[in-house]
């Protein structure tokens, strides 16, 4: 076990430890890591493939306490927002996040997917069950977003938390996806619904009745 490792593991286990470290990694009240955090700690500690590109105008709030990877020759587009502070982001190889892309953990995405503009993908959901406290106060709970190699997500799509796409379908441009989509599918709507799957007997892609 890494030394880093270690230290991650006793700051978690020691409360009023935690609580300061969160204190200087981020100031209260806001999802976004500080300078320091940014510029210096997160260079050591995730990692970028080899030609990974991450734009000028990207909002990149990835914390040392959970992973960020990126994969080989991926890129996240500009006025593209990631946050790892709620769980992993690791994020394959040949990757395009696209322009206004929102990308909240735990998401894990695999090889060769295409994201087009302004998705939203969040693993997280707030709390809302009392009524006696605002649900920015409440206990948030989060499901882990997968994201199937060779998969395209069209533009303004929505895919929620816990949801998982299987490999090589097509999410059409402002679907909004609630529940996993088989591999070799194209869903559509809102909420999204099969609408053609891959025949590998005819080698068709074929309506769903």
């Amino acid at each position: 076990m890494s030394t880093f490792t270690n230290l991650k593991e006793k700051i978690k286990s020691n409360p009023g430890l935690k609580q300061f470290a969160h204190r200087m990694i981020m100031p209260k009240g806001q999802a976004r890591p500080r300078l320091w955090v940014r510029l210096v700690v997160n260079r050591f500690i995730h990692k970028r493939g080899k030609g990974a590109i991450v734009r000028r105008y990207t909002r990149l709030d990835v914390f040392p306490f959970n992973h960020f990877a990126l994969g080989a020759k991926s890129i996240i587009d500009d006025f593209a927002t990631v946050n790892n502070g709620m769980g992993d982001v690791l994020i394959g190889n040949n990757v395009q996040v696209g322009i206004g892309n929102v990308v909240i953990g735990p998401v894990t995405i695999g090889d060769n997917v295409i994201i087009a503009q302004n998705v939203v993908m969040s693993g997280l959901n707030h709390g809302y069950q009392d009524i006696d406290v605002p649900i920015g106060m409440q206990p948030c709970t989060t499901g882990e977003i997968n994201i199937g190699a060779d998969s395209w997500i069209g533009a303004n799509a929505v895919i929620t938390a816990g949801v998982k796409i299987g490999e090589h379908s097509v999410v059409a441009a402002g679907s909004v996806v609630t529940r996993n989509v088989p591999p070799f599918s194209i869903v559509a709507g809102n909420p999204a619904r099969l609408i053609k799957q891959y025949n590998p007997a005819t080698k068709l892609w074929e309506k769903v009745p």
